[in-house]
């Protein structure tokens, strides 16, 4: 990390997608929740691109996935509650985020493992964009969803293939 700075812009836009979830649950109709999910989605791609040109901190790459993972959640566990999604669906859209956090304690447990050494790697951000795509698809044309699934479990499965081997070689190497 390049500093240590708490208030960076990439950490606020980090911040905001937690009311966002939020207002996710609170407003109504069509046009509300696909200006939320716009505005999560905006703010993912925003801090992630000044975070790549050098505005980056130790709070901001554990704020940035924490920030991701609550907003999906709180949006698709809304619409399990709605009936809109099924059990299995609501979890093949998580399964990539229940994975990581279990990776997490594994790696903070494990002697010889730092949780910290893990950034974000291609294949979870891939996983990021189906699920934003999968709820704008809720939103918009449910029916849509019904083919992201699919294309999530095949995502998450290779994302959490691709931590495991990170988490095995650094294993290895320690």
């Amino acid at each position: 990390m390049t500093n240590s700075r708490v208030l960076t812009v990439p950490n606020l836009l980090s911040l905001t997608r937690l009311p966002l979830a939020a207002a996710f649950l609170l407003v109504d109709g069509r046009t509300a929740r696909v200006a939320v999910v716009g505005l999560a989605s905006l703010t993912d791609f925003l801090d992630g691109w000044l975070a790549r040109r050098g505005q980056t901190s130790q709070l901001g790459a554990l704020l940035d996935p924490i920030a991701d993972k609550t907003f999906v959640l709180v949006a698709i566990a809304a619409f399990l509650i709605e009936g809109v999604v099924s059990a299995g669906e609501f979890f093949v859209v998580i399964s990539r985020d229940l994975a990581t956090a279990i990776g997490f304690i594994v790696a903070y447990t494990l002697p010889g493992l730092d949780p910290r050494a893990f950034k974000a790697r291609w294949p979870g951000k891939v996983v990021t964009v189906l699920q934003l795509a999968a709820l704008f698809a809720l939103v918009l044309e449910p029916s849509v969803f019904r083919w992201l699934v699919p294309l999530i479990a095949v995502a998450s499965a290779a994302a959490i293939a691709d931590y495991t081997l990170v988490l095995h070689r650094q294993r290895v190497r320690s």
